[in-house]
């Protein structure tokens, strides 16, 4: 009991406002404990905030960062099992867009385009009032031409012109259909009740200038 009397008995005897650092050794043993405490405390406080902290700071971002990881894995590692799929599909769109650039006329080819415009809307009983290539219109990758065309014929016989246009070797679509029942006076003896349509055809071809 003495001992621990002799103990507490430091604290109160230690003059905490003029502690004497030169002689530390001749302080209590109370107070020469907690000093040792504190400093073990202090030396282990700055051993995690210089050393461990920052471990766990990357440990808290690679953490953050293993759900995004395992995905990209998972992308990656579906293209690497189907590269050869990838490979067959990338060489089957080639062969479609080289059919589809075949398709497309060069500026040599109009003049052939539109005798088959011409030849389509005549076999079909239409009789061709106009047909008159446009300004061209400079797209991304291709160059379209629009081509005004005007025909005088039945409802029906239309209809087959329209239908027969899909047959036509050569992209061309149909756009801005108009049809207007012709003047009286102006009236077909062969057909009763014939009617004028205008239509827009849009064909296109390759822009080896544009974006790639």
């Amino acid at each position: 009991m003495a001992m621990f009397q002799d103990f507490f008995d430091g604290f109160r005897r230690f003059d905490y406002q003029n502690p004497d650092f030169e002689n530390i050794g001749s302080w209590p043993a109370g107070i020469k404990f907690v000093a040792l405490l504190l400093i073990a405390g202090a030396i282990i406080f700055g051993f995690y905030w210089f050393s461990i902290k920052d471990s766990y700071l990357r440990l808290e971002r690679d953490t953050a960062r293993e759900e995004s990881l395992r995905q990209e894995y998972q992308s990656k590692a579906f293209r690497v099992a189907n590269l050869d799929a990838f490979k067959e599909q990338l060489a089957d769109m080639e062969e479609t867009f080289g059919a589809l650039l075949s398709q497309l006329p060069d500026e040599t080819e109009m003049p052939g385009l539109l005798d088959d415009i011409s030849t389509t809307g005549t076999q079909t009983g239409l009789e061709i009032v106009r047909i008159t290539p446009n300004t061209e219109v400079l797209r991304e990758f291709y160059i379209e031409t629009p081509i005004s065309i005007s025909v005088r014929g039945a409802y029906h016989e239309m209809g087959n012109f329209v239908s027969a246009m899909s047959a036509i070797p050569r992209i061309v679509t149909l756009h801005d259909f108009n049809i207007q029942l012709q003047a009286q006076r102006e009236a077909r003896t062969d057909v009763e009740a014939p009617l004028n349509m205008t239509i827009q055809a849009r064909t296109y071809r390759y822009n080896p200038g544009g974006v790639q």
